[in-house]
């Protein structure tokens, strides 16, 4: 028996990278786990069938981050196959690739607002009315709300909007146990990362990292296991880098 056993938990963006590697977590932990996707049925259904090949439960559902018709659908799906309850939610899905300051268009703004912001919020709201006593609530955010990259404009206003609205959620919601925490990665070594950089060896970030490699998504989505289980009942309102030790 995991630590999670019994446990219902709500992933989004859960077909690749950091994502994926939190739903394998939470259900080798021994969580019902719900994810989204939005692109590859392929790649979602390999997560499932990796989850069931090591005797754990998850079940994927198409849902774009960025509309509120498709959370709500998400929503009511996760409540189908989570009727024991709802217990942890994590808002991971996000828009991370570069755009120039002076590309930025109204479009593109909105639409890296309302994946990275306005939607992650009303997530959060659904967390704090679904959640059973003593839930959780953990966001992804990224080591670049304090190490600035050129292009990122967008992606680190964005989640930086995400870490407040997770601050304010733990004063919300502690009253009835809820711990919220965000969970701030450094470089991991993801395709979104290299689709990002393209060609980037990641010489120069690696030099700057103690531990002196990249991150793998399996050190992030340990990270958030911490804090889905028992043991991370007196932390609330943190932001925590999971990062190697970086040092601008």
């Amino acid at each position: 028996m995991g630590q999670l056993a019994g446990k219902g938990a709500l992933v989004t963006g859960g077909s690749r990278g950091i994502g994926r590697a939190i739903v394998k977590r939470l259900a080798a932990d021994g969580a019902t786990v719900v994810f989204s996707f939005l692109r590859s049925d392929e790649a979602a259904e390999q997560v499932v069938a990796e989850v069931t090949a090591d005797g754990g439960k998850a079940f994927a559902v198409r849902a774009d981050q960025g509309s509120l018709d498709d959370l709500s659908r998400m929503f009511a799906e996760a409540a189908k196959h989570l009727e024991d309850g709802l217990d942890i939610v994590v808002c991971n899905a996000a828009d991370g690739l570069p755009v120039a300051f002076e590309d930025v268009t109204e479009d593109v703004y909105d639409r890296y607002m309302a994946v990275n912001a306005k939607g992650p919020f009303f997530i959060i709201q659904y967390a704090g009315a679904k959640l059973r006593d003593g839930g959780r609530i953990i966001t992804i955010s990224t080591l670049n709300t304090r190490m600035h990259a050129p292009g990122g404009a967008l992606y680190t206003g964005g989640k930086g909007a995400l870490e407040n609205f997770t601050k304010v959620a733990a004063l919300t919601f502690g009253h009835r146990g809820i711990t919220a925490n965000i969970v701030s990665p450094g470089a991991t070594d993801t395709e979104l990362l290299r689709s990002a950089n393209p060609g980037d060896t990641f010489k120069g970030l690696i030099a700057l990292t103690s531990l002196k490699r990249l991150g793998q998504p399996e050190d992030i989505a340990s990270a958030v296991a911490m804090l889905a289980g028992p043991d991370a009942a007196w932390i609330s309102g943190q932001n925590i880098p999971v990062d190697g030790g970086i040092w601008p």
